[in-house]
């Protein structure tokens, strides 16, 4: 192994890397906590003030498009709205203010028992902000923890197509790293996977100021969205400068061995397939509400599968893990191919207790003969080896995507005209799992 040339090999591919994308420059740029606003602690508990607002945003097919969002007062209004983070047991006062729409304007807390609504005006549904001198506030209990959805009670057919629409988290007690009140629960990472479409007549009709020709019955949606971006937008950090609107990335990083909480949230009007390459995942919870028989029964309805029917209004809590056990050969090389390294199962669960690599198939070198570079075509995620960590020899001009050797997998609509911008392939309702190496930083 010539140490040398492969610090020359990582500094190359990271130059190109910045230079094409900015995408995954660098792992401080990835978070373990799904990022979100925990409020102000009021008297009672956490307060939000939110206002509602019109802005808009650019796709990656060109598109510049009006949108309506929450947003924190004194803030950005963004595209979803913000994720409201609250502890269980919190009272939680959540305020709106109508900044400049040209209807009135409410929020629905589905899950949430005895929403109490005050101020503001009266609504069909619920309190409404009619204009900016017109604050509602709204106060709950989050007395179970989960994943679940916010948004708009008024209009909700015209104002969620719109963009208002949000996530809210309500973390248990027994700690910010479990998904509920279950030693199953528990999880080292975790990433909000919020999905919507758009149909862009409809925006265009309100930015024309043609509300009363709108008719959400005869909807056509073009574009699809993972925590409002679509892909490849989807791959970015959170917070780049360009898209000031849409602050919250959907890429997915891993270890082998850890397990990634997947909250999955239907924020649109449609059925969405999600499916996670790489290995099935097992749904734990719906609508913040564990898959159990009863109390004290755990998880015990706990599901394994590989595509999710993410459907409108719903929410899910899914645990993805990856090892790859039994691929049928050793992910970290071998001795022979100038990759020595120890498999050690000091609990007999036949993984390393530091790597997780499946010690069953330690020194199995890869089963086939490998076709030469001549033979093959690359894309801009593979590094040049098979396995995890290494960066293996391409051609000149391909790959330079993947920094540190990680394994890719797609994570997607399966529904084939999700994945495109306005008919341009590739695009929509899709986004990236990395699994890293073990030794590769990943806050």
């Amino acid at each position: 192994m010539n140490i040398k040339r492969d610090i020359e090999r990582i500094r190359r591919r990271l130059a190109v890397t910045l230079m094409l994308l900015g995408m995954i420059a660098s792992p401080a740029g990835v978070w373990a906590r799904i990022q979100g606003v925990t409020g102000v602690q009021g008297p009672k508990g956490p307060v939000f003030h939110l206002t509602a607002g019109s802005f808009h945003i650019t796709t990656p097919d060109g598109h510049s498009l009006l949108m309506w969002g929450y947003g924190i007062a004194g803030s950005k209004t963004q595209y979803p709205g913000p994720t409201l983070i609250v502890n269980e047991g919190d009272q939680v006062t959540v305020t709106l203010t109508n900044q400049g729409l040209p209807m009135p304007v409410s929020i629905l807390f589905p899950g949430q028992h005895r929403v109490v609504a005050t101020g503001g005006s009266t609504g069909q549904i619920t309190r409404e902000s009619t204009g900016p001198n017109d604050t509602v506030t709204y106060t709950f209990v989050a007395s179970h923890p989960g994943t679940y959805t916010y948004y708009s009670g008024t209009r909700p057919g015209l104002q969620v197509e719109m963009g208002l629409v949000g996530a809210l988290i309500v973390r248990p007690k027994a700690g910010a790293d479990h998904a509920y009140n279950d030693p199953a629960t528990r999880f080292d990472r975790e990433y909000l996977l919020l999905l919507t479409e758009v149909d862009q007549a409809v925006h265009t009709q309100v930015e024309l100021g043609h509300l009363d020709q709108i008719n959400n019955t005869l909807t056509h949606s073009t574009l699809w969205f993972i925590n409002g971006r679509n892909g490849p937008d989807t791959l970015y950090d959170d917070n780049v400068g360009w898209m000031p609107h849409q602050p919250y990335g959907a890429l997915v990083r891993m270890h082998p061995g850890e397990k990634v909480l997947m909250r999955v949230i239907g924020g649109g009007r449609e059925l969405h397939p999600f499916h996670t390459h790489g290995n099935n995942f097992t749904l734990i919870a719906r609508d913040g509400r564990e898959l159990s028989s009863g109390p004290g029964q755990g998880i015990d309805l706990a599901v394994s599968d590989y595509t999710l029917q993410v459907q409108p209004g719903a929410t899910y809590d899914a645990i993805f893990e990856w090892t790859g056990e039994k691929l049928g050969w050793d992910i970290y090389g071998t001795t022979a191919g100038g990759r020595p390294h120890t498999c050690v199962d000091n609990d007999g669960d036949g993984f390393d207790e530091t790597t997780h690599e499946y010690c069953p198939d330690h020194e199995k070198p890869i089963p086939v003969i490998l076709p030469e570079n001549q033979q093959l075509t690359f894309g801009p995620f593979y590094s040049g080896s098979p396995f995890l960590g290494v960066l293996g020899n391409l051609p000149p001009g391909e790959g330079g995507m993947n920094l540190y050797g990680g394994m890719y997998f797609m994570w997607h609509s399966h529904s084939e005209r999700e994945l495109t911008n306005d008919n341009i392939y590739p695009g929509g309702m899709l986004t990236m799992l990395i699994v890293e190496h073990p030794s590769v930083p990943i806050p």
